[in-house]
C-alpha cells in the first residue's frame, strides 16, 4: 500500500503570511505523513499541523524560538515503507551540499530540508536523495510558493512532485 507524503518547510506564519492557503491544509489533511522542515515561527502553527495531520514529523528552524525548540528536535529520522528518511532545517551552502549531507546522514535514503525557500531535488554520488520543498508562503526569488508531495511504494521513493501554491 503506498504512503502519501507532504513535505513542507518555512511556513513563517504569521510573519510572511497570516495563514496557510486552503490548498496546503487540504494536502496536509490528505497525507499519510507530513514532514515540516522548520521555521514554523509560532507554536500555534505546530498545534494546527498536529491537529490536521495523521502523522507529523517536524524539526525546528533558525526562526523558531524557545517554545518550539522545547517541542521539536533539531533533526529527525523515520523509517517509512522501507525508506529511511532524515530531516533538518538547514544544510549550509548549495556548493558541496550533496557530499556534505551524505557524510552527515549516512543512514538515510532521503534528506528533507528547508531554510533557503528554494526547491531542491538532487541525488548525491552515494545515492542520498535531497529534497527541499521551498516555502508555501514566501517565494523569495522563486516564481511561485511551493511544497512537495511524494509517494513511498514498494520500499522506495516512487514519486516526488513539486506543487505550486495557488493563492486563496
Amino acid at each position: 500500500m503506498p504512503l502519501n507524503l507532504v513535505l513542507i518547510a518555512d511556513t513563517h506564519v504569521p510573519k510572511r503570511a497570516r495563514s496557510l492557503p486552503a490548498q496546503v491544509w487540504h494536502a496536509v489533511e490528505q497525507a499519510d505523513v507530513v514532514f515540516h522542515a522548520g521555521d514554523w515561527v509560532e507554536a500555534a502553527v505546530l498545534d494546527e499541523f498536529e491537529h490536521r495531520s495523521r502523522r507529523l514529523l517536524g524539526v525546528y528552524g533558525n526562526n523558531d524560538g524557545p517554545d518550539l525548540r522545547r517541542r521539536l528536535p533539531a533533526t529527525a529520522a523515520a523509517l517509512l515503507g522501507g525508506v529511511r528518511f532524515a530531516m533538518v532545517h538547514e544544510t549550509g551552502p548549495a556548493k558541496g551540499r550533496e557530499q556534505r549531507c551524505e557524510a552527515l546522514y549516512p543512514d538515510a535514503d532521503v534528506l528533507v530540508f528547508g531554510h533557503s525557500h528554494i526547491p531542491w531535488d538532487t541525488v548525491s554520488p552515494g545515492g542520498l536523495r535531497l529534497l527541499n520543498p521551498g516555502s508555501p508562503t514566501d517565494r523569495r526569488r522563486q516564481p511561485a510558493c511551493t511544497y512537495m508531495e511524494a509517494v513511498v511504494e514498494g520500499g522506495r521513493l516512487a514519486e516526488v512532485r513539486l506543487v505550486e501554491v495557488q493563492r486563496d
